[in-house]
């Protein structure tokens, strides 16, 4: 089923076509209308181009339009009983409204049912407080032309001027006529109809501004002079119309334009054309070239075309539009601009202040209702708690950068409904773009709390002292109880004064840390499990052609770390794609490219971060990613445990850090958030010293060197198992590998790798294996340490053993071997020969094998772990040979050199070979530990 209300009401049935073209321009001006599919918005086909039949389920009955009208406007969001009684009557409702409005949804339901035989009926629910009927976005031609609006909004921002004059066209193309033109409208129909009216206005002026950045200009001028008639007053129309016809060649019309529009502003109002309409002006009298030249065509500076406040077109000089506020995400369609602050008093301003004389307003200034919001549920379980707890008169919602914590507010405010009667307000108390950051001020409490007198109506001189506003604003709201969410908050006397003069208002506050001195109930916001963040991912990105199925889903989500904010940013990405976001080098910036401005959200915090904490985060860039401890983060601070931990909490309260819980293995430990440790290391990078990073790497080297040797020569660590305490730091100790070859620490990456080795074959992690010692041959050979590279290439050698790279094991057995005779290292040129016997014995050279395994025997007299692997490969041999006496001596010795080196592991094993020996031939045979070969058939 599918509905229109951006005209007169229609339903039609579940849409089965493919749907014709829209023909209705509207006010989309010429140019191809939206008949074609969205890219990202299913089914928009089917709203734009609606077939003959659209209208025939239609109620004809005006009363059960209203209530359709009411539910449709609010989709997906709960509308009260009472706002629907107040829509259909008014002030005066007959004694059976709430019976006659059941009626009317039970009529409603079997329309429904009619559209949609599988799911009309189930589509509008019963909720308290009222009823919500719940649709996919694509069956309403409201949100399909919302959506294509933000996009070309989005594309405009990214100077895509072909893409945004198609998407606004597209979303132009989808009324026509005004909102619920054939049914009457009541309190809520006619805020929305005011509101998506200025979003309408605002979607044909960035159509125009990109027509023109297109070099569109004469096929402009009819239109734009059409809608200056009914723009009187509207001046971003009328630059556009003096640009269009200037670069027509029609330079006397361009400021004969301006000259009507400055004698009827003047005769009207008394008021002269804005001073960037001025600026415009004098440019074309002067006959600027620069103005001729479209910036989408390529022909016109950054400064030409910003200069005077920009105009489409290479600076046109139009005034900001006003309908920007309504279309941007910032301040939501309806509610004033993020940036308006206090409205100035009207002229002629009495002394004392007063109500308006008619009924009390009811003030609903939240932005509109975000259609990808998705789960959150027991978040905005618990929040919804808070609100309704008695004496809960703060509220604060507090979580790092990114989180989602406005988004989150807001959707609880939407889903309040009646429980607040006297009005939901959102005051964003940072002042500016985006980010929240132009460098003004943010909002004080006295400004606040006259911002919502003024939105009640208030006249004159407001009161000075908390006592007269408290009066002020109980006779304005006749004590109704309100919800206000101050949107980040960084002070306590940002919030204090409307607490007070508000007694009986519930304050939502969202903030990143809880300021001091804030007496409230706090909820901390962290991101969203895995699942529903993928749900989250999928939801933004629309599920287009190019959206990720649920693998690169989940793949995505956890590249951005879960985080709201980057999981919007990546899905807008085109394609939408895990590839795009892998590299850890380079992923902010993909973000930031599919979501201009996400970077500078991101790093909002520390932007306002001091200096001390701003290098604290960034030297935290250089732990590797995951949990952390207080040694490691007093490594690379350069400070003891002490100030480590004051360091560290001051970043935790600042919420670019996150304490998590201890656990095994983990008594005390911290995270970087895995955004803002991206965003650590960048900063890192651009701000920090190469000298001082390689120093504090040297301190976090040693730090885990020293780790090392405490987790081997102890029975527990932190609680656990010295070998699981190892394993479950296993990635972090490569990543420091890596980190100190790269800072050219050649002995510290040697003694690392060295370390490591027992684990990594202990683990059979080969990947790692390869890694560090890979890594650490590079090291040894920087140093000309000969001993270490015959070690390594050896070490090497085994893995490759292990792996049945033959090729590969014999020819780094060899070089081993040559380095070890160059160093004169008798245990690792025993080592090397085992390995090249066992390489023989693999190949069935019983003659071969021998021959190397009395020198290496020879070699090993004073290594007990260099003579257990002689011995073992020996045992083989024997039983090889069918000698299960001779076996069984190598084994026995095998077994004596394992409790040498009290090494269970070698001990196991050798107790396993000579258990073996005593039962009947086996079908394979363990070679090494854990290492099991398969015997030959005979």
């Amino acid at each position: 089923m599918r509905f229109r209300i951006l005209g007169p009401l229609e339903v039609g049935g579940a849409h089965r076509g493919a749907g014709g073209s829209g023909t209705g321009s509207g006010s989309g001006g010429a140019g191809p209308s939206g008949g074609q599919r969205v890219p990202g918005i299913a089914g928009a086909s089917g709203i734009a181009g609606a077939s003959d039949t659209s209208g025939a389920l239609t109620p004809r009955a005006a009363k059960i339009r209203v209530v359709l009208a009411a539910l449709l406007v609010r989709a997906n969001e709960i509308v009260s009983v009472d706002s629907l009684i107040d829509e259909l009557w008014g002030e005066e409702p007959p004694r059976t409204a709430t019976t006659t409005l059941q009626v009317y949804v039970s009529q409603l339901r079997k329309l429904l049912d009619e559209a949609d035989a599988e799911y009309g009926r189930d589509a509008l629910v019963t909720r308290a407080p009222g009823y919500e009927l719940r649709l996919d976005p694509a069956q309403l031609d409201l949100t399909v032309f919302q959506e294509l609006h933000e996009r070309g909004r989005e594309r405009m921002e990214r100077r895509e001027y072909e893409a945004a004059a198609r998407l606004q066209r597209q979303a132009l193309a989808l009324w026509r006529g005004p909102l619920l033109s054939d049914t009457p409208h009541g309190p809520l129909l006619d805020s929305t109809a005011v509101r998506l009216t200025e979003v309408r206005t605002a979607a044909l002026e960035q159509r125009i501004r990109a027509d023109l950045y297109l070099g569109r200009h004469q096929a402009l001028i009819g239109e734009l002079q059409s809608v200056v008639a009914e723009f009187p007053l509207r001046e971003e129309f009328f630059a556009h119309l003096m640009v269009a016809l200037y670069r027509s060649g029609r330079q006397a019309d361009a400021l004969q334009v301006f000259s009507r529009l400055r004698r009827g502003l003047v005769e009207e109002l008394g008021i002269d054309p804005g001073l960037q309409l001025q600026a415009l002006h004098r440019r074309i009298l002067g006959g600027d070239p620069e103005l001729l030249r479209p910036a989408g065509h390529g022909g016109v500076t950054e400064d030409a075309e910003q200069g005077t406040g920009g105009a489409a077109g290479a600076g046109a000089g139009a005034a900001p539009t006003s309908a920007s506020a309504a279309s941007s995400p910032a301040s939501s369609p309806g509610s004033p601009p993020a940036s308006s602050g206090v409205p100035d008093e009207p002229p002629g301003t009495a002394a004392a202040p007063s109500a308006p004389s008619a009924g009390r307003r009811v003030v609903v200034e939240l932005p509109a209702s975000d259609p990808l919001f998705t789960g959150r549920e027991e978040e905005l379980g618990s929040l919804a708690e808070l609100l309704a707890a008695p004496g809960a008169g703060i509220v604060v919602v507090s979580g790092q950068v990114g989180v989602g914590k406005t988004a989150l507010a807001a959707e609880a405010a939407h889903r309040a409904g009646d429980r607040f009667p006297g009005g939901r307000l959102l005051v964003r108390m940072r002042l500016g773009g985006r980010d929240g950051r132009d460098g003004r001020e943010a909002l004080d409490g006295t400004a606040v709390l006259a911002r919502i007198a003024r939105l009640y109506g208030a006249r004159g001189t407001l009161p000075q002292d908390t006592g007269g506003m408290r009066s002020l604003l109980a006779e304005l709201t006749g004590g109704r109880r309100l919800l206000v969410i101050l949107d980040s908050v960084d002070r306590a006397d940002q919030v204090e004064p409307l607490a007070a003069a508000l007694p009986g208002a519930r304050v939502l506050v969202t903030c990143r840390r809880v300021p001091d001195g804030l007496d409230g109930r706090v909820l901390l916001l962290d991101v969203p499990a895995p699942k529903e963040a993928r749900r989250m991912l999928t939801a933004a990105a629309r599920g287009g052609a190019d959206a990720p199925d649920e693998t690169e889903a989940a793949e995505i989500a956890d590249l951005c770390g879960l985080l709201p904010l980057a999981l919007r940013a990546a899905a807008r990405a085109e394609p939408c794609a895990a590839a795009r976001f892998r590299g850890t080098p380079g992923r902010l910036a993909e973000l930031d490219a599919a979501d201009p401005g996400f970077l500078a959200r991101l790093g909002a915090a520390y932007e306002e971060a001091g200096g001390a904490r701003q290098r604290a985060f960034r030297l935290l860039g250089l732990l590797p990613e995951g949990p952390f401890g207080l040694d490691s983060a007093a490594a690379v601070l350069g400070t003891d445990l002490v100030g480590a931990r004051a360091a560290v909490t001051d970043l935790v309260a600042a919420r670019l850090v996150r304490e998590e819980l201890p656990g095994a293995g983990r008594p005390e430990h911290y995270r970087l958030p895995e955004m803002l440790r991206l965003l650590a290391v960048e900063r890192l990078a651009a701000h920090e010293e190469s000298g001082a990073v390689r120093v504090a790497t040297a301190r976090l080297c040693a730090a885990y060197e020293e780790a090392l040797r405490e987790a081997r020569s102890a029975p527990q660590v932190g609680g656990v198992h010295p070998l699981e305490w190892l394993a479950r730091r296993r990635p972090a100790f490569v990543t420091v590998v890596r980190q100190a070859c790269e800072a050219g620490l050649w002995e510290q990456t040697v003694r690392l790798a060295d370390g490591l080795t027992g684990l990594l074959e202990t683990l059979a992690e080969w990947d790692d294996w390869a890694t560090c010692h890979g890594l650490a041959l590079d090291a040894a050979q920087h140093l000309g340490d000969v001993p270490a590279q015959a070690r390594l290439l050896r070490s090497l050698g085994d893995l490759a053993w292990q792996r049945r790279d033959i090729p590969a094991a014999g020819e780094l057995y060899e070089r081993a071997l040559l380095a070890a005779d160059v160093a004169a290292d008798l245990p690792e040129r025993s080592r090397a020969l085992t390995g090249l016997a066992d390489l023989r014995l693999d190949a069935g050279a019983v003659d071969g094998a021998a021959a190397l395994l009395s020198p290496a025997l020879d070699a090993a007299a004073q290594d007990p772990r260099a003579r257990f692997e002689a011995l073992r490969v020996m045992g083989l041999l024997a039983v090889e040979c069918g000698r299960p006496a001779t076996a069984e001596e190598h084994f026995g010795q095998c077994l004596a050199e394992a409790v040498i080196l009290e090494d269970a592991r070698l001990e196991s094993y050798a107790r396993r070979r000579l258990a073996a020996l005593r039962t009947a031939v086996p079908d394979c045979s363990e070679v090494r530990p854990g290492v099991w070969r398969l015997r030959a058939a005979a």
